[in-house]
């Protein structure tokens, strides 16, 4: 059985209609905190059961004969991330899987100034250690999270940030499509991937332009001082410690850590990745 774990977010939830068009609903499992929002899936057949990577417990149910279990990052900031994803991997292995996927990221890094990319070198590192054949799905940056600049962007007319660098922004229909296919194409994908990323890397100039293209409307992209920004983010309600959280982004991506590019995600999906000007697009249709 293929057990997939956060399969009611944002990727799980694709990844697992993707798994869905390559095998039977019944060969299909998935791990969530709350089984209610997964009843859909348990209407087709899928097999619904609660884990939450806070409460090993409650895993070793929700993984119960498994043959790989894909363990979606945690989205917990700070070292509880990290202490997640291993009770994951830890009740994965006990459940008696003969592989564990793992979504981290193109940028893994035990020195990356993202504190993200900590948390996911140190998973890799402890997946590699279990003994049991794994695959770390290393995704280029989510193309979604462009939408926290939308608001300012629109009403402002003007996106202010910190000197940033090109990231390769990746949609999230073809991680979760890349996925799919490591999770039901045996060999596909071992051990730790090249970069899952789209083809083309922008920084938030490039990004406002296409949105003053999509929307019409002059749309500029303003550098401030690191300090200057993370005053301005405080004063607007941010706190602290979530202002220098998303401030290392800014940091990491403009000393490179995000503009790798790869081939590999577009053959191995068999067609073009799906370009920031379509998540753009989505992420306007959404307001």
């Amino acid at each position: 059985m293929i057990i997939v774990t956060g399969a009611t977010g944002h990727l799980g939830t694709q990844i697992v209609e993707s798994v869905l068009e390559r095998v039977p609903a019944a060969s299909v499992g998935v791990s969530v905190r709350d089984p209610a929002k997964a009843r859909g899936l348990s209407d087709r057949g899928v097999r619904v059961r609660a884990g939450d990577f806070t409460d090993p417990g409650s895993l070793a149910h929700a993984f119960e004969d498994a043959d790989q279990v894909l363990v979606i990052s945690a989205a917990i900031r700070g070292g509880g991330a990290f202490d997640a994803n291993r009770v994951a991997i830890d009740a994965a292995k006990a459940a008696g899987a003969g592989r564990v996927l793992y979504t981290s990221h193109q940028a893994a890094s035990p020195d990356s100034l993202f504190p993200p990319q900590l948390v996911h070198a140190a998973t890799e590192a402890h997946l590699a250690g279990q003994s049991v054949p794994f695959t770390a799905l290393r995704n280029g940056f989510y193309a979604n999270a462009l939408g926290i600049h939308l608001d300012s962007a629109l009403s402002t007319g003007r996106i202010v940030v910190p000197e940033d660098g090109p990231v390769s922004w990746t949609a999230h229909e073809d991680l979760a499509e890349v996925a799919a296919i490591a999770l039901t194409d045996d060999g596909t994908l071992d051990g730790i991937s090249a970069p899952l990323t789209a083809s083309v890397a922008l920084d938030l100039g490039q990004v406002a332009g296409i949105l003053s293209t999509l929307t019409g409307q002059t749309i500029t992209r303003v550098t401030v001082s690191d300090d200057e920004w993370r005053a301005s983010a405080i004063e607007r309600g941010l706190p602290p410690m979530v202002a220098d959280f998303s401030l290392g982004m800014f940091q990491a991506a403009r000393r490179g850590e995000f503009a790798v590019t790869d081939s590999t995600l577009e053959t191995l999906i068999g067609h073009a990745t799906t370009p920031v000007e379509h998540t753009l697009r989505q992420l306007l249709a959404d307001r």
